[in-house]
């Protein structure tokens, strides 16, 4: 990041909106003292309100999505941007794109694989030449899976037991709400991909959001919606295995993890999410009926009629929980590998809270804090589109277990 003098530290850009406010009062309560946020929006009453409502003296900077100028006066005048205004394909290029031009970091929440790998092709280059560490994907999508198996990964080569060769996720259990803003970016790619052939083959790649496609090891085909049998994949799991919705961009987040580090958790490395729907005799009907769940909402929200009826039941964006429910949220997330010397090693990410916004404003603003107190612990980089574990690594999981989430890695 460039060393120049700027004005914030952190810039919470969208904070009138619902998870932008959770953030910027994570931030207000939790952000090490002297630490300086700016809120930022296109609404100046908006963005003074919720300033008021937190109790605190910050400035207020009004810059809307589609106004490159202003969002590049943001971008120089702050250390780290948060972006919380999505869906991201349509309102956060410009934004990312100021960001790798001025020297400045910059986290999101973006689940979006067509906005991600265009991302990667329009700005990583540039965010090399300033320094500046895009880190996409810096909540529930795609913080556990990422550094799961980083610690993961970390276990295995301290005990010297190889590399990792097949790794599964599995969603032990979670209680919270799928986002409006989840739903919005759903429908706004789906839009994107029905209307260009090439755009479809490129999402569906398992390795779409990789440095370089043609030098990633061919290991067959990779299902992100297969049922899965439980002992397969460790011998102490039972019943069959759903497939897990956010599983066809957090696989590829991991994935380019992996690219990014010369294929450090090794070349023989596969990775697949699922999700447990329980050990009873009905486990194989319930993850079928999930898998066929999961299909119908993606071709519901893809016909004209039936998204009409679907856009009426399904939460808006900038809707949310109340707090009551977001504080009885949870989520488990536990992972699964065999190394290459036929080791087995379990991994587990665990937190309270609604996943999509208790728990995402901890680890995205825990990722900013992170960029800026935690220089010195940072991985090695140079700068550019990075993921969570090559950008933020151990500094990272260090802030999270402060902050209350269980991250560990063990032999089984």
């Amino acid at each position: 990041m460039s060393e120049l003098v700027r004005d914030h530290d952190i810039v919470v850009y969208g904070a009138s909106g619902f998870v932008g406010v959770l953030v910027a009062k994570y931030l207000a309560e939790h952000a090490p003292a002297g630490t300086r946020v700016a809120l930022a929006g296109r609404s100046e009453t908006k963005l003074t309100e919720v300033k008021q409502r937190l109790g605190v003296d910050w400035p207020v900077l009004v810059a809307d999505a589609t106004d490159a100028p202003a969002l590049e006066k943001v971008a120089a005048s702050t250390r780290v941007v948060i972006t919380t205004v999505g869906p991201y394909a349509k309102f956060g290029k410009d934004l990312v794109r100021a960001c790798a031009a001025a020297g400045t970091d910059y986290v999101d929440l973006t689940g979006e694989v067509l906005f991600a790998r265009q991302s990667i092709d329009d700005n990583h280059e540039l965010a090399r030449s300033t320094g500046a560490r895009i880190v996409h994907s810096c909540g529930f999508d795609s913080i556990p899976s990422d550094l799961g198996v980083h610690v993961l990964d970390q276990q295995v080569k301290a005990d010297g037991a190889g590399e990792l060769t097949d790794t599964t996720l599995v969603v032990t259990s979670m209680r919270g709400g799928m986002s409006g803003g989840t739903i919005d970016s759903m429908r706004h790619q789906l839009d994107t991909v029905k209307q260009d052939r090439k755009l479809r083959r490129l999402a569906a790649s398992p390795y779409s959001l990789s440095p370089d496609r043609a030098a990633e090891p061919d290991l067959g085909r990779q299902d992100d919606v297969a049922l899965l049998r439980g002992e397969e994949i460790n011998p102490r799991l039972r019943g069959t295995l759903a497939p897990f919705v956010m599983a066809s961009y957090n696989t590829r987040v991991v994935r380019r993890s992996n690219a990014l580090r010369e294929w450090a958790y090794g070349r023989q490395f596969r990775y697949r999410e699922a999700m447990s729907v329980g050990a009873s005799p009905l486990s194989p009907v319930i993850a079928f009926a999930t898998k066929l769940g999961l299909g119908a909402l993606i071709v519901g929200l893809s016909i004209p009629p039936t998204r009409f009826v679907l856009d009426r039941v399904l939460p808006k964006p900038g809707e949310g929980p109340s707090e009551r429910s977001r504080n009885s949220g949870h989520f488990t997330m536990d992972l699964f590998t065999t190394t290459t010397t036929g080791e087995r090693y379990t991994s587990r990410v665990k937190a309270k809270g609604d996943p999509g916004y208790a728990a995402t404003a901890i680890m995205l603003g825990e990722s900013a804090l992170a960029l800026v107190h935690d220089r010195d612990a940072l991985p090695p980089s140079e700068g550019g589109v990075l993921t969570p574990a090559t950008a933020l690594g151990d500094a990272l999981v260090t802030r999270l277990r402060a902050a209350g989430l269980e991250i560990t890695a063990r032999k089984c």
